[in-house]
């Protein structure tokens, strides 16, 4: 018998390699050793998403849910799979040129940004958001992270409106940004690490835009473009506390927009829905 060890409840010598006692039946319990190694593991596969990621991605959740109620209401049938209604989207805050050209609704061009067409669409952006999110937030600092999102989903938007009149929802206009911003990132240090899986994301949002004719392409490539400037112009944390309290403040009227932009959208709802 190889590395012997006690049954705790019989007492009997055991071979360390078995789960249950051959003299009682009990099961043994796990070895220190064994414990450290699932340990470890664990830790190696363990994501901090961070505050801020999982806040982005519980309003999308939350926005999701509440479109799908208001489409089965509306329309009186819904698909998770499927869709979400335009006209439920326009009213909630997508993205229309005409709206934002002609009646002057800019809070579209950051509402859309939060706002999903389905269960697959709201899938691929909470798993790209994610991967992308910590580590840009690692990279950039919360502040910094929180006006990338948001400016790059605004820019996004914008170069949509300016390119197509259609309807434009979803939250990979500011992805793009975080894989614009890591790319940059990746060229000033330089990190080719970095660069390789920022341009490894950059092809595979090229492919699908060429593949699937509904993708917004004009909202990558803003997103994409506003991501990269900031990179060169914004920079990353450092010592100097000034300039941090600066970002500070700026991540917080940031959010202050983001939330003027969201209670426009909702009067522009109220009034939309009597």
């Amino acid at each position: 018998m190889a590395k012997p060890r006690m049954c705790p409840h019989c007492r009997a010598f055991v071979d360390a390699k078995q789960k249950t006692c051959e003299y009682c039946d009990n099961p043994l319990p796990m070895t220190a050793g064994r414990r450290l190694v699932r340990e470890e593991r664990r830790r190696r596969t363990r994501v901090d998403v961070g505050f801020t990621t999982m806040m982005l991605l519980l309003i999308n959740a939350a926005l999701f849910a509440v479109s799908w109620v208001l489409t089965l209401r509306f329309t009186g049938e819904s698909s998770f799979l499927g869709g979400i209604d335009g006209e439920v989207l326009h009213i909630m805050g997508a993205k229309f040129s005409l709206s934002i050209q002609v009646h002057g609704e800019w809070w579209r061009l950051i509402t859309a940004n939060f706002l999903h067409g389905g269960l697959l669409h709201l899938g691929f952006n909470t798993m790209s958001l994610f991967n992308l999110g910590p580590l840009a937030e690692q990279i950039f600092g919360t502040s910094r992270y929180l006006v990338l999102y948001v400016a790059s989903g605004f820019c996004g938007f914008l170069a949509s409106t300016m390119w197509s009149n259609s309807l434009s929802i979803g939250a990979s206009a500011s992805i793009c940004g975080l894989i614009g911003a890591m790319y940059g990132f990746g060229r000033i240090n330089p990190n080719s690490q970095l660069r390789s899986v920022a341009l490894r994301w950059i092809i595979a949002i090229g492919v699908f835009g060429l593949l699937f004719p509904a993708i917004d392409n004009a909202a990558h490539l803003g997103g994409l473009a506003a991501g990269f400037g900031f990179a060169y112009v914004c920079g990353t944390p450092g010592l100097d506390s000034d300039r941090e309290a600066i970002w500070r403040g700026i991540s917080i009227g940031t959010g202050t927009v983001v939330i003027a932009a969201f209670f426009m959208a909702y009067r522009s709802f109220s009034f939309a829905t009597g």
